[in-house]
């Protein structure tokens, strides 16, 4: 039996993320997965802005930007787009890429930071106290194992063994079945937007690489085939066609495969001692190619919690993971449900009501920033307290500095304070606009913002770690000195 202070049930994305944070604080983190070696195949296939900032705050996304292309936006159904290019980040586009290869970015940063990462472990158990958790699995022998832990996170996915071991339901229902996907040459291909039609019975999206491959999802209302029958690559051109008018010269495919879609979510992230993150905690459709983004970001926020909290912080912070994680993951299921059922439509009435409408949103600026911030990721903001400024609770990777981004100011891990710009110390990050300041916490949300010289922002500091804050150069969990040397 081995001891770590958080096991993590789930190599894939979101286990990795965290199981990265934790190692790089400093905790002891153990990941167990059930196969033996990363898989070469994935459905995921997009980056959204917002995960991309977060991959950036840990020096993490240079070499990511550099395995695709970078959409800067959607060609959607009757020739209308949703421009990206105006998003209020460093990276204003979708990054088009195997999931892949942001899985060997994450694992590589996992076991770079400490991280031990276990495969060929099928878990098969679990159960918790007050003073930690037991995990049982088998390894690749076949050899019965226990772990204990302080805590665990189960990041494993649709069917996991985590949510059944503390009793969660996973409430919703199944929404398509039998979508094929496969990535496919093309000798014709769309322009460098993700395309998104649909047919009568059938839709499609396109996206490129960038080396001549292209991402095909596609759906036909009448195969109702199971997740593993073979897909005829005839069939899969046929309904590519149909739904988009063309195959795009359609050259050779070199991977596909299926899978069934489902809206669920738990009703709780967290059961004690035990968390859920990612497709353990909530799937949805694959409009929008929200899912590995949401997962990443739900290990973002969980991961830097647990480690303050192992480090002395109050337990009851872990609660605000549920708190503001679960709005999130209910507003990807109705945003991404509400798209695929706009491509759904099937009498002729109801799409041209469809394209009416859309055409109509699409040339108002201001609900194009809020769809685009939506699937972006970069509009998403947590509730905040009665009292505090409003700014608590919303994003800070926009934020103008005199030097540097907060993206790189944040990629120690810590707290960061902004100061205003007419601040006179000279050992803070100072703002280049007229803004107050701000605390930001290591996922990159606002803490606290007002004035620096009031010292406000100290006492919200002990309340996130734990720890004592009687002056400026005594906040051990808080950088002072701007970005790092690049």
């Amino acid at each position: 039996m081995t001891h770590s202070d958080v096991v993590v049930v789930g190599a894939g994305p979101a286990g990795c993320m965290l199981a990265g944070e934790l190692a790089r604080a400093g905790r002891s983190v153990t990941v167990l997965e059930k196969h033996v070696a990363a898989s070469p195949l994935s459905r995921a296939f997009g980056v959204h802005a917002r995960t991309l900032e977060v991959l950036d705050s840990r020096g993490l996304a240079e070499d990511l930007l550099a395995t695709g292309i970078h959409a800067s936006g959607l060609k959607l159904w009757n020739g209308l787009t949703l421009d990206l290019g105006m998003l209020p980040s460093t990276f204003p586009f979708v990054l088009v890429t195997p999931q892949s290869n942001v899985d060997a970015t994450l694992e590589a940063h996992a076991r770079k930071s400490g991280a031990q990462i276990l495969r060929g472990v099928t878990v098969t158990g679990l159960e918790q106290d007050g003073s930690g958790v037991l995990v049982r699995g088998r390894d690749a022998d076949g050899n019965e194992q226990e772990w204990t832990a302080s805590y665990a996170v189960g990041t494993d996915g649709v069917r996991s063994i985590v949510r059944g071991a503390i009793g969660l339901d996973f409430p919703g229902k199944e929404l398509l079945r039998s979508i094929m996907l496969a990535d496919v040459r093309l000798t014709d291909p769309p322009n460098g937007l993700i395309n998104v039609d649909a047919g009568e019975d059938c839709f499609a999206f396109v996206a490129p690489f960038g080396d001549g491959w292209f991402r095909v999802i596609a759906w036909d209302r009448n195969d109702e085939s199971d997740e593993d029958a073979p897909i005829e690559e005839s069939r899969l051109r046929e309904v590519l066609r149909r739904a988009v008018g063309s195959d795009y010269g359609w050259s050779e495919v070199r991977w596909s495969s299926r899978f069934s879609c489902d809206e669920r979510q738990v009703a709780r992230y967290r059961v004690g001692r035990v968390f859920l993150a990612g497709d353990a905690a909530h799937v949805h459709s694959p409009a929008g190619g929200q899912g590995m983004n949401t997962g990443i970001q739900d290990a973002m926020n969980l991961g830097w919690k647990l480690a303050a909290v192992l480090g002395g912080a109050d337990e009851k912070i872990l609660d605000t993971y549920h708190d503001e994680r679960h709005p999130v993951g209910k507003l990807v299921l109705r945003s991404s449900g509400a798209t695929i059922r706009m491509l759904l439509l099937r009498s002729v009435i109801a799409q041209k009501l469809r394209n009416a409408v859309s055409a109509r949103i699409l040339r108002q600026p201001r609900a194009v920033d809020k769809i685009a911030g939506m699937f972006s990721g970069v509009g998403i903001s947590y509730a905040h307290r009665k009292g505090e400024h409003p700014l608590v609770g919303t994003r800070a990777a926009g934020i103008p500095l005199t030097g540097g981004t907060v993206t790189e100011a944040l990629r120690n891990g810590d707290f960061v304070l902004i100061s205003e710009r007419d601040c006179t110390r000279t050992d803070v990050v100072h703002r280049s606009d007229e803004g107050p300041a701000a605390l930001v916490r290591p996922d990159g949300y606002i803490a606290w913002a007002g004035r620096s010289e009031s010292g406000d922002w100290k006492r919200v500091l002990e309340r996130w770690t734990g720890q004592p804050c009687n002056n400026v150069n005594e906040c051990s969990r808080i950088r002072m000195d701007g970005p790092p040397a690049s």
